[in-house]
């Protein structure tokens, strides 16, 4: 029989809130050619002294609100001038100047700030102190609704006490590594998923089973003039089969940070055309090898959304600095809000997921990018989560079993919070569950962009405390910590 003692829930005043003064820089183009010339010529045409005048006002004026503002000029030159036939040749501040009207400014974060989790901070991760070092991730949102994923670093106090560390001053972005390495393999299952393989089937075979971006490219190109010289144009179908490819190509890709520049300047923001309209949602976990060796890897699925099409991702780093990304696979891949296992069960990689967008379901595979065969874990049973359930992170061990966060959607479209209980060795079994939630939006949570809404995408436990960082209706987000024993006496059991 359950506890009828309702859970203390403590509320931190800490919120995160939007924060419009961090920016970073976007490649800016009208995309006409001809108004990219009149600028071109504009700039040629000024006298010597004029240019250099407005460059070192334009520099005075930005160098202090990103790095390495010159590179940042002289890159955009570079993409631009690709475009033009303009045949006269620039000096370097005029290079620079021109780099400058082709450059603008994102507020990464100024229309919200929310979603978060919270991981183990990679120094930490074998600290038995009653301070531990975590760090959380968020959701940020800005003009054009485009969304991007920024950290904060702090610190758990033994009483639950979240204490978060100065933001930096300056943010950055950066550019994909050139020349990434892809697997044929991995594109044929994801080809084949999305009906295309036997269109450029014969593309792959051109390529060796790892290959480079520049080698897609040139088998593409012998593909291309094949069908030209046999008369057959490539038609419609296989053109857009090949789009489909390069978009694959695209949607797999590597970043990486400076180690000096501070875990709140880092800003994972969409680079490829999958992502144009941004990276929703990430749920990160620490993945522990098991193997004895100390291992591990942070993971976090995520969702790229290009304005049509939601595509669910993989990221993969052990240091916050390299991130590698990578499209997941398979049937059981698609539907948002995939949430890994901090570690094997049964020799497997295990998700909980919800693949039709409405019950939970749960997951197994031998290879972490590739899943098939969804097993139904729990349907909405009760009022609040009769419109659809999903998680709120990966699954936390503790000695009763997997604590597995859950969000319901119930009347008027209110977002609440609870829990339920999964068995150790087999998760496929719910073993104890939360009949109400334990998290509803308030009168201060439940008016925003989204209104009614409460969020989280992934939570920790330290000192016996579970430490919950969570949206409030998509626009700021709280923080909210529980004695993990409550919660457990509250649950009824099987």
């Amino acid at each position: 029989m359950a506890n009828k003692k309702a859970i203390s829930i403590n509320k931190q005043v800490l919120h995160f809130t939007p924060d419009d003064s961090r920016v970073v820089t976007r490649f800016f183009t009208p995309g006409n050619s001809k108004r990219i010339e009149n600028i071109f010529e504009r700039i040629f045409l000024l006298p010597e002294e004029e240019a250099k005048k407005i460059l070192d006002q334009t520099l005075k004026s930005f160098s202090k609100r990103h790095r390495n503002i010159k590179r940042i000029f002289k890159d955009n030159f570079d993409q631009i001038v690709k475009t033009t036939e303009f045949e006269n040749d620039f000096n370097l501040e005029q290079k620079l100047l021109i780099g400058s009207y082709f450059t603008m400014e994102y507020s990464i974060e100024s229309a919200a700030l929310f979603n978060p989790s919270v991981v183990v901070h990679p120094e930490a991760i074998d600290s038995d102190s009653g301070r531990l070092k975590v760090l959380l991730s968020f959701r940020a949102v800005g003009e054009g609704h485009i969304s991007s994923i920024v950290f904060r670093r702090g610190v758990i106090k033994s009483n639950g006490e979240l204490l978060v560390q100065k933001n930096s001053a300056l943010v950055e972005r950066v550019n994909r590594t050139p020349d990434p390495i892809y697997l044929k393999s991995d594109f044929s299952l994801k080809l084949k998923e999305i009906g295309t393989y036997d269109l450029v089937s014969k593309i792959l075979d051109n390529l060796l089973d790892e290959f480079t971006f520049d080698e897609l490219k040139e088998a593409i190109q012998i593909f291309r003039k094949k069908k030209d010289i046999k008369h057959k144009k490539v038609g419609r179908n296989s053109e857009e089969a090949i789009e489909t490819l390069l978009w694959l190509a695209n949607a797999n890709y590597e970043i990486k940070f400076s180690p000096e520049l501070d875990i709140s300047a880092r800003v994972i923001f969409p680079v490829s055309n999958n992502e144009i309209k941004g990276v929703e949602d990430a749920r990160f976990v620490l993945f522990k090898n098991g193997n004895g060796a100390g291992k591990h890897v942070y993971y976090a699925t995520y969702t790229a959304y290009n304005g049509f099409t939601a595509l669910p991702q993989l990221i993969e780093t052990v240091d916050f600095c390299h991130f590698k990304v990578s499209v997941l696979l398979g049937e059981g891949s698609k539907g948002k809000g995939m949430a890994l296992f901090p570690r094997k069960i049964n020799g497997k990689y295990a998700t909980i997921s919800r693949n039709d967008n409405e019950n939970l379901y749960i997951m197994f595979s031998d290879n972490i990018k590739h899943w098939e065969n969804p097993i139904l874990l729990k349907p909405p049973a009760f009022y609040w989560e009769f419109f659809q359930i999903g998680n709120c992170g990966s699954p936390i061990e503790t000695e009763k079993g997997w604590l597995l966060l859950i969000h319901g959607v119930g009347p008027v479209r209110t977002y609440t919070i609870s829990a339920i209980l999964l068995d150790l060795e087999d998760p496929t079994k719910v073993i104890g569950l939360l009949k109400d939630p334990f998290l509803i939006p308030n009168e201060q949570e439940r008016n925003g962009y989204v209104p009614n809404v409460v969020y989280s995408c992934g939570a920790i436990i330290h000192k016996d405390m579970l430490i919950l960082p969570y949206a409030m209706s998509d626009s700021r987000s709280g923080i909210a910590s529980l004695k993990v024993e409550e919660l457990f006496d509250k649950m009824i059991y099987y």
